[in-house]
């Protein structure tokens, strides 16, 4: 007699980035093999591949394209996939920062954590008082490619950038017809006051974030420390 199927349980979540629903499921023992292979290993590329075939496997609402999603949704994602699948809290070690060495553990429930999105953040940038860009959220493939495949730093940005621009457009035009390398030409051109503009949509762009309170326990000082990022809670 064959062995029997053992049910895995179904969830659902919001995506932060447009508001859809997704169902999803655990990730399985096998799957969670892969994930510390890839931790033991110490490669963020590494880690950050296996996080992307957990997403895959786990995702059951169909036409959820994971490589197309912005960082901050596979971010939220895997966050909350890992709290049904090996435990509803993470753990972390914080550096207190009135002094800079004292190290706190800290405990914190996933559904404390959230994506937060600034107030001032805008996908339309105004370049020049006549052209703009429409900016696109980096995308998980994306984000590996120009933080982690290249050597060139100012390179990187100017490829992280260009993959980030959906179309630039003026009042009578639309350009969405161009290729990366006609793209970083078009940046090359402009001075540091309009990069930064560009450089203000990263800065600004919804974020996964939590703000702990931990006390120095060889000081005594309250200190307010906020968690940013996958990596910061995720070890």
């Amino acid at each position: 007699m064959p062995l029997p199927t053992i049910a895995t349980p179904t969830f659902e979540l919001t995506l932060p980035s447009n508001g859809k629903k997704i169902k999803y499921r655990p990730f399985l023992v096998k799957e969670e093999k892969v994930l510390i292979l890839a931790l033991e290993g110490g490669e963020t590329t590494e880690i950050t591949r296996s996080i992307k075939d957990v997403l895959k496997a786990c995702i059951l609402t169909r036409g959820v394209k994971v490589d197309q999603l912005p960082t901050f949704d596979i971010e939220y994602l895997f966050l909350n996939i890992r709290g049904k699948s090996v435990g509803e809290t993470v753990n972390v070690v914080v550096t207190c920062p009135d002094d800079g060495t004292t190290q706190v553990p800290v405990t914190i429930g996933v559904d404390e954590i959230e994506v937060i999105k600034s107030d001032d953040h805008t996908t339309d940038i105004d370049v020049d008082g006549k052209y703009k860009l429409r900016m696109k959220y980096p995308s998980l493939e994306q984000f590996i490619n120009n933080n982690f495949n290249f050597t060139d730093e100012e390179q990187d940005v100017f490829k992280l950038v260009a993959s980030c621009v959906d179309l630039v457009y003026d009042d009578e035009t639309v350009y969405d017809d161009f290729t990366e390398k006609e793209m970083i030409k078009f940046l090359e051109q402009f001075n540091s006051k309009q990069f930064q503009e560009i450089e203000m949509f990263f800065e600004t762009m919804p974020k996964l974030s939590h703000v702990i309170t931990v006390t120095n326990p060889n000081t005594g000082v309250e200190n307010s420390v906020k968690l940013e990022g996958l990596s910061s809670f995720f070890g």
